[in-house]
């Protein structure tokens, strides 16, 4: 990892960062998170160093926690960062419009990670749309440097406004290297004091109306400052024109030629004198930028207000599209208007087939026995399989076909409750034990309280695993000066008197298959809450005990039961046997466990 806490000099940094370098340079006292790719190294990052730094960091159960401490923190005057994914503002949408109208005293940034292509996301919503409906200034950085250099003035900007401001990336951005100059490290104010205001803080009906006004005039400010800011700027020369945002600046400087080109970072408000001003005396206009066609739909109405009759293409006239991230080759959209360079020389074709490789659950992987038991105890049943956001989503490939409905972090549970109630089918959920403290204790509670007959499955791997190995409140904390105990699922599921409440160690699949009948046959809600570490945590603690498995050819009769049930990537199939490539096994057993004839040791 680069340091970050230099004093100066260049370094070549990801994306994420230059992010985390411009808040030290910023002088943040508070960040808050829940953990979510293309975000997730901030938050790694400042579980390291935040100590050192000066700066309290804490992950939160969910992103409205972490939106709400944030919150808290800047209205006392100390400059806060919140950080999360995309589709984690959904979940932290509800503080923050209000907290919108209530504004700020310290700076505080909200970066939303946007996943274009959806890398590793359920969606590829454009939140800048986020900006224009909660009326908050927003920008966007297209370069490490840049983002780095934004960082500090979105502070300023924010102080300045007494908002909250949105900190827009990509996933192009966020994970793109780049050389950095570092600048001077911020004194930092870790501790403020908030001084009561009702009118301002407290948002009844009646101080929200006149909170309403105050934030339109705050608007009305945020647009003058967008006129005025150094990151939009226009550059080269040409009568056609080029308007564009974020990482697709960065395709358009280097690939599109005989341009004029309107940069634009502070992207909300727009500057729309500015904007006028470039559009005028040119051939045509061109919007290049990623999904949906935010500035094209708010440059075609400066066109109209302004009466200037210059055409505008884009995603509207069908020469970009709005689906996906874009690149080099996207542009070639626009060669019946400009000059676009060839990105590359094609690629001689090579008469080879690759194999497919999907995504799949790692070797050892505990979730891999869960799903087999629930798959084997289910039988011919009709059972609907609910899963949620994180590595278990990968239980819908064969042959555990374990996911049939999937629409956000603790939906799985929500929507089982409804499959109960609306047809004759039994649900099980899936959910992580991140994902549990994150959204899946209300909808569980939920089915106690509606008497939703249903099987809730918490897969504790005892990490938040798929966005990089964070703790959860199922863990503990020991990082930045703070030490707390783990909150033990089943005594929390217990405790809000779920009746029946069953932990199991997946790696025994023949026990967890009988936990699952008993759980199937149950007349209400159960909880069994499927506890084993994950191997690449354990890895990363260097607590990880490696066995060796073997497979006795002699007894083995080639029923490739262990492959059709557990399909883990450590077993293979060679001229009819059956064997294990130790460079992956780690000698969990899980194969051992459903061998019929016992034809699989695990050797201590």
């Amino acid at each position: 990892m680069p340091n970050l806490l230099a004093d100066g000099g260049r370094q070549l940094l990801l994306g994420n960062e230059a992010i985390t370098r411009g808040l030290i340079e910023a002088g943040v006292g508070f960040a808050s998170t829940y953990p979510g790719t293309p975000s997730s190294e901030v938050g790694n990052i400042l579980e390291k160093i935040s100590s050192e730094a000066g700066m309290y960091f804490e992950f939160s159960t969910n992103e409205k926690v972490a939106m709400e401490v944030s919150a808290a923190a800047a209205s006392s005057g100390v400059r806060s960062f919140v950080f999360m994914k995309h589709v984690g503002l959904n979940v932290a949408a509800d503080p923050m419009m209000t907290l919108a109208y209530a504004g700020v005293r310290g700076g505080m940034l909200i970066m939303s990670a946007d996943d274009p292509s959806c890398h590793s996301s359920q969606n590829e919503q454009d939140n800048r749309y986020y900006s224009t409906l909660a009326l908050l200034p927003m920008m966007e950085p297209s370069t490490p440097q840049e983002a780095k250099e934004m960082v500090k003035e979105a502070y300023r900007v924010s102080e300045e406004l007494t908002l909250p401001l949105i900190f827009r990336t990509t996933t192009r951005v966020n994970h793109a290297r780049g050389v950095v100059e570092l600048g001077e490290k911020a004194e930092v104010k870790k501790v403020g004091h908030f001084d009561k205001d009702v009118e301002r803080f407290v948002n009844i009906p009646a101080y929200a109306k006149m909170n309403r006004v105050r934030l339109l005039n705050l608007y009305k400010k945020a647009q003058e400052l967008s006129e005025s800011s150094s990151f939009n700027f226009t550059e080269g020369s040409g009568e056609i024109g080029v308007i564009t945002s974020g990482v697709s600046y960065t395709y358009v400087r280097e690939f599109v030629k005989g341009v004029s080109i309107f940069k634009i970072g502070f992207t909300n408000p727009l500057p729309e004198k500015k904007i006028a001003e470039f559009i005028k005396g040119k051939k045509c206009i061109i919007i290049v930028e990623e999904l949906e066609p935010f500035l094209e739909d708010q440059v075609l109405r400066i066109c109209a207000q302004n009466k200037l009759s210059v055409p505008v293409y884009g995603k509207r006239s069908g020469h970009l599209p709005r689906e996906w991230e874009f690149s080099p080759d996207t542009l070639s959209g626009i060669r019946e208007l400009v000059e676009v360079e060839q990105f590359s020389q094609p690629m001689a074709k090579v008469d080879v087939q690759l194999p497919n490789r999907p995504p799949t659950l790692c070797a050892g992987c505990p979730h891999r026995g869960m799903f087999a038991a629930a798959k084997k105890a289910a039988g011919t049943s009709d059972v609907i399989y609910c899963s949620d956001i994180g590595c278990y989503t990968l239980g819908v490939q064969p042959p555990f076909k374990a996911a049939d409905f999937i629409i956000c972090m603790g939906g799985g549970a929500g929507a089982a409750g409804g499959f109960d109630q609306a047809t004759d089918q039994k649900a099980i959920a899936f959910m992580g034990d991140s994902t549990f403290f994150h959204a899946g204790i209300p909808p569980m509670i939920n089915a106690l309280f509606n008497n939703h007959k249903v099987v809730i499955v918490v897969l504790d791997n005892r990490t938040t695993a798929m966005t990089g190995h964070q703790p959860n409140p199922g863990t503990g904390r020991d990082f930045g000066g703070v030490s707390t105990e783990a909150i033990d699922i089943k005594s929390l599921v217990e405790g809000v008197g779920v009746k029946f409440v069953r932990q199991i160690n997946p790696y025994d699949v023949k026990a967890a298959t009988a936990t699952m009948k008993e759980a199937l046959e149950f007349d209400g809600l159960a909880v069994i809450i499927s506890k084993c570490p994950c191997p690449l945590e354990l890895k990363k603690q260097k607590q990880l005990v490696i066995r060796e498995v073997a497979v006795d050819q002699d007894v083995c009769i080639r029923c490739y039961a262990c492959v059709r049930t557990i399909a883990c990537p450590a077993l293979f199939k060679k001229d009819g046997n059956i064997s294990t490539d130790p460079t992956q096994c780690i000698g969990c057993g899980m194969c051992a466990n459903v061998c019929p004839t016992k034809a699989i040791e695990v050797r201590q």
